[in-house]
């Protein structure tokens, strides 16, 4: 992906502003706390991880205008392709004020500190150039590092999901003044507790109490884990299957009497979001006593021991060449009849002749 640099003032046209609203000293009642904004749009859902302590004020004010609203059915007015998206104008509401996008919903919110760097997925403030208490409703998302704004803005915020959503935005058309000629509307933003990151801290026995239910093309397979055996295998699984790393993979080789095998990268129909590559890493060898015989599900790898990462296999038959030498970490307790039926599929060698679709690993209380 090619990153642009944005040079340049933020919100050209801000100064000549309609309305000079009342400057806000907002309190830090909606500052306090780990907070994060989902924020909705007609392209899609992207989430920001809010930061009070770096910007009490300009955060305050876009917590209560997410509560009230505010940002419901304003648009990204103002883009460059790979560089940054800006929104937040509650004029953008009104097709017909297009002529003075960019210069509504200002000075609302007095000077704080400047980000000293500018750095991908931050979120910051739109200001008025020269006037350092111009910050409001606007807000400016950059999709590169932009060096040139360093020590000039205040961010607010920063992308924890979704930068694709972003990045896809950034790509609409643009007309003789950079205005966007599409309209990509903010539909929502809600304003939640940031969630604990799931299956990161529990202590590996209570992980046993949870069970996957693969939701395949040919029907559902439960399996129950071996927290005692690999319990760092479980519990990455865990991680991939809650944040969607599984979800519209296939069953990419069928070896009839030895294994079915899915959780392939590249069987994915989307790729991977920035969040879900940063959960993908190889993983340490767990081998343990367990036998590989029908309905073990253990972590495929290539030759080094330590090179599984994603891919799985379910054995259909027993394999004493791989105890030992393959890390076991669950076994089917319902659906073999799936197993059996994806076994059971037309192939050419071990690839099956027709897609046998993984739509969802879904972890679920026992």
């Amino acid at each position: 992906m090619r990153h642009t640099r944005y040079v340049g003032h933020i919100c050209e046209g801000a100064a000549v502003a309609i309305a000079i609203v009342a400057q806000l000293e907002l309190g830090p009642a909606y500052a306090q706390g780990s907070k994060q904004a989902v924020v909705e749009t007609s392209a899609g859902t992207f989430v920001i991880d809010l930061a009070p302590d770096a910007a009490p004020n300009q955060t305050a004010h876009f917590m209560k205008l997410a509560a009230d609203g505010a940002y419901d059915g304003t648009i990204f007015h103002r883009v460059v392709k790979y560089g940054m998206v800006q929104g937040g104008d509650p004029l953008t509401k009104d097709p017909s004020r297009r002529a003075l996008y960019g210069t509504g919903g200002l000075n609302a919110v007095k000077a704080e500190a400047r980000a000293a760097k500018m750095t991908r997925g931050s979120v910051a403030a739109v200001m008025v150039p020269g006037k350092p208490d111009s910050a409001g409703a606007q807000f400016f998302i950059v999709l590169a590092d932009q060096p040139s704004l360093d020590n000039q803005y205040t961010v607010f915020g920063r992308v924890a999901d979704g930068i694709e959503v972003l990045q896809k935005i950034s790509e609409v058309a643009v007309d003789e003044k950079g205005l966007a000629a599409d309209r990509i509307e903010i539909r929502h933003v809600t304003i939640r507790d940031t969630p604990a990151e799931p299956f990161v801290n529990e202590p590996a026995a209570a992980l046993g109490a949870y069970r996957a239910v693969l939701d395949t093309s040919a029907g559902p397979i439960t399996i129950e884990f071996f927290t005692d055996k690999a319990p760092n295998t479980v519990r990455q699984f865990m991680r991939l299957a809650a944040s969607g790393v599984y979800n519209d993979m296939a069953f990419h080789r069928v070896a009839p009497g030895f294994v079915i095998q899915t959780g392939a990268l590249s069987s994915r129909t989307a790729p991977l979001t920035e969040k879900q590559q940063k959960l993908v890493h190889n993983l340490v060898p767990e081998f343990n006593d367990t036998k590989h015989v029908k309905g073990i599900v253990s972590m495929a790898r290539g030759d080094a021991p330590d090179s599984a990462s994603t891919s799985f296999f379910i054995c259909t038959g027993a394999s004493p060449a791989l105890d030992g030498v393959y890390t076991a970490f669950a076994r089917v307790v319902d659906g073999m009849a799936a197993v059996d039926a994806i076994e059971a599929t037309p192939r050419t060698g071990e690839t099956p002749n027709t897609r046998i679709d993984l739509k969802t690993v879904r972890i679920e209380k026992r």
